[in-house]
């Protein structure tokens, strides 16, 4: 974890003890090959020296069944496209791509290469999804088939795709608030989609600020960031990491926050005001 991580983690704690809320700890491991055994320990090290606390634990490496049975449910189709060949085939169909991310133009529902290993992609309905984002306020909204595409459900060696699996969890382990960084807005409608036509409610969404190096750029391991590992084990004082981490958000702390303290600043600067008359609703989860 760098300190990226740990504010979200801090933050999604947060709003589950400030509601009276349980906490739930999730191994995000799909790609079992790149996953180090350790991790899974120091993880939770890194949790608890911040003073977080959690009522349950999943791996998503224990809960493929669940997900192959998730894929079974919906209208998926085999692909064997490479990006390489995705990139061309949108430059073919209607010049480069403008968007923020490049969309599937379903060049394999028309066919594809049995020779080699398949991916399962989602039929995705002609439907226009909109999920608020409540830490905002903003309405996140797309039409799937030309925002998001037929999307990758499982890849093609076999590991289960991110908004699958995540989607599968939070219905079966009872999440009704999801508060992950900002970077992930984009994925919300696509998930909402995705709960609703595996007859799930789309839990609430909160798309927090990422937490931001002094160039401006999001802290990642790949940028250098330094870990919590290293400052925990370096005599970092707690307290006034926790001081740091809201203050990064613009709140008025002192230098050194206790766990109290810094539910009291949540409450003050989040609930309180998601309390308003002009809070935004929580949706339906979408009729498709």
């Amino acid at each position: 974890m760098h300190l990226g991580n740990l504010r979200t983690a801090l933050l999604a704690w947060l709003q589950a003890r400030s509601v009276g809320g349980d906490f739930h700890l999730r191994f995000e491991d799909l790609d079992t090959g790149r996953v180090r055994p350790a991790a899974y320990d120091i993880t939770r090290r890194d949790l608890a020296w911040l003073g977080l606390d959690w009522d349950s634990e999943t791996r998503q490496s224990d809960r493929q069944h669940h997900y192959a049975h998730a894929l079974s449910r919906l209208p998926t189709y085999p692909c064997t496209c490479t990006r390489r060949e995705v990139l061309a085939a949108m430059q073919d169909a209607a010049g480069a791509p403008h968007g923020p991310e490049p969309v599937y133009p379903g060049t394999c529902l028309h066919g594809h290469d049995p020779a080699r290993p398949a991916a399962r992609r989602w039929h995705t309905p002609d439907a226009r999804v909109c999920v608020p984002d409540h830490w905002t306020g903003e309405q996140v909204c797309q039409t799937l088939k030309t925002d998001a595409g037929d999307f990758v459900l499982r890849r093609n060696d076999g590991v289960y795709a991110y908004h699958l699996a995540v989607v599968v969890d939070d219905a079966l382990t009872g999440v009704t608030d999801v508060l992950r960084g900002q970077d992930l807005q984009a994925a919300m409608p696509r998930q909402a989609a995705l709960a609703g036509a595996l007859g799930y409610a789309a839990p609430r969404y909160w798309q927090v600020p990422l937490l931001t190096d002094y160039r401006g750029e999001r802290l990642a391991k790949r940028g250098g960031a330094p870990s919590v590992q290293a400052l925990r084990e370096g005599g970092q004082d707690p307290a006034r990491l926790r001081a740091e981490l809201l203050a990064s958000l613009g709140w008025p702390v002192g230098e050194s926050v206790g766990v109290p303290e810094a539910l009291g600043a949540y409450r003050a600067q989040v609930v309180d005001r998601a309390a308003t008359p002009d809070a935004v609703p929580t949706p339906p989860p979408p009729n498709l």
